[in-house]
């Protein structure tokens, strides 16, 4: 098949540009990436094995190609492609679509409620009189999670001390100092005894169950609106000392 490729004149006036991949039948789009010149067409004749490779491949068993389409040209530097790109990503949600990563710094820039924003940027000091644990969910956290994948991160699989962990009645899910949700403990368990939608995704977290060994994670609901409105998009900066790193911090539980 004769590879396809922008002229110099055109790879020229596209500058950077965020494209997509869609289904020739569906109208689905399932990738979405950033480049210039002729990166869009470079998965075409991609040998790795991905979940996007494997739907070209399907789309080509069925006679068809994959549709292209620039979403958008013309864009000056890479770091803004970047940023377009991952707004879409949030969009369309990651688990839609082929990629292997959310976009670019999703975490810290991409789509967020107004109280979010709000509470990244001028976030509201609370102390917690309840007994409480709190856990950092930094390197998971991307502010487009489901309410699922926001309880199940948050709730392991975690190294720590299962006395301590008992005597809280709430697990707050802490990302970069504010609290983005409150759950009310039922119980723990060792890690891996209950299904999680982190088994749908292994490029995070935990999954091989030999490394589980030591871990727990607990189940619960969302506290009462009381309690969440009481601490949620509330700042618990304060209670980390600076230059640590233990995702987990008790309070009240002495």
């Amino acid at each position: 098949m004769e590879k396809k490729k922008f002229s110099s004149v055109v790879s020229k006036a596209l500058k950077y540009y965020v494209y997509l991949y869609v289904h020739p039948e569906s109208g689905e789009i399932f990738y979405v990436g950033k480049g210039k010149g002729n990166r869009v067409f470079s998965h075409l004749h991609d040998e790795v094995d991905s979940d996007k490779s494997r739907v070209i491949k399907e789309i080509r068993r069925q006679g068809l190609e994959p549709k292209i389409e620039i979403l958008i040209h013309g864009l000056e530097d890479e770091v803004t492609a970047l940023r377009v790109e991952s707004a879409v990503i949030d969009l369309l949600r990651i688990h839609n679509l082929t990629n292997r990563q959310s976009g670019y710094k999703s975490a810290l820039y991409g789509r967020m409620t107004v109280d979010q924003i709000i509470s990244t940027y001028d976030g509201q000091k609370v102390d917690i009189s309840e007994p409480a644990i709190l856990i950092r969910i930094n390197q998971a956290f991307r502010y487009s999670m489901s309410e699922m994948e926001l309880y199940d991160f948050t709730r392991g699989q975690w190294r720590l001390n299962p006395v301590r962990a008992k005597r809280a009645k709430y697990a707050f899910a802490v990302y970069e100092g504010i609290i983005q949700e409150v759950y009310e403990i039922l119980d723990w368990y060792e890690a891996g005894k209950t299904f999680s939608v982190r088994d749908m995704n292994l490029s995070a977290g935990v999954h091989d169950k030999t490394a589980l060994a030591g871990r727990y994670e607990f189940v619960g609901n969302l506290a009462s609106k009381e309690i969440r409105d009481k601490y949620k998009y509330k700042s618990v900066a304060h209670y980390f000392m600076k230059g640590n790193s233990n995702p987990i911090l008790y309070l009240n539980v002495d």
